[in-house]
């Protein structure tokens, strides 16, 4: 690999699948200040709501995340449009 090609910044991040709990280690530059540790060493740390480990597409799966109660305030606008 070319020598100082990347940024300063760029360094191993510690990427974490809230849904599954699957832990990626990948070169990157993005910013955080959450620290996590893998394999007794220390990373930045960065939770991803879906990765390759929980994504449908990848796993087969049939899964559903209501992390913000989306399926609740739709049902409330469709009520509220009903009683209009």
């Amino acid at each position: 690999m070319k020598k100082d090609i990347h940024p300063a910044d760029y360094r191993t991040v510690m990427f974490e699948d809230m849904s599954s709990g699957a832990v990626f280690l990948i070169g990157s530059t993005i910013h955080t200040k959450e620290t996590g540790t893998h394999e007794g060493k220390e990373y930045p740390k960065v939770v991803v709501e879906i990765s390759s480990k929980s994504h449908p597409f990848y796993t087969g799966e049939d899964r559903t995340l209501d992390k913000t109660g989306r399926v609740e305030k739709f049902k409330q606008r469709v009520a509220a449009a009903k009683n209009k």
